[in-house]
């Protein structure tokens, strides 16, 4: 072989090698591009994306206040119900005992009344009924 032909095998290989430099340099370049431009999409349709979940986090956040607002009030109303019904059990101890206290005034009116007869008078600590179904004495003309 002739040294021409191998500086001709040289050059050869040296144009072979640089241009399948070019050409890899060239592809990634456009793999790059196309990687860029794709990724530019996806933040896009991050950035829409975010404003929606955005507003569903504002309604959720909106539905949790209104659920605690109203959880608070039946808080308040059911207090308000335990509070009457405890004023309610007040008042009918204190009516039981204005009752027995009625009761135990028309027994002894009863024992110490000459004219009272002693056939029609329940004993005394048995219950008085009336026509409405309250509790008390007999029926007295007035």
């Amino acid at each position: 072989m002739s040294t021409s032909s191998i500086v001709w095998i040289v050059v050869a290989v040296v144009v072979v090698i640089v241009i399948v430099a070019a050409l890899a340099w060239v592809a990634r370049n456009k793999r790059n591009e196309r990687r860029h431009a794709e990724a530019q999409e996806i933040r896009e349709d991050v950035a829409d994306r975010s404003l929606q979940v955005g507003q569903r986090e504002a309604r959720a956040e909106e539905s949790a206040a209104k659920a605690r607002m109203v959880q608070a009030e039946a808080d308040a109303k059911s207090a308000e119900a335990s509070a009457l019904q405890q004023h309610a059990a007040e008042h009918r101890r204190e009516a039981a005992s204005s009752r027995e206290e009625l009761n135990r005034l028309q027994d002894h009116a009863d024992t110490i009344d000459p004219a009272t007869p002693k056939h029609g008078v329940p004993e005394p600590g048995e219950p008085r009924s009336t026509e409405e179904g309250r509790t008390g004495g007999p029926e007295e003309p007035r």
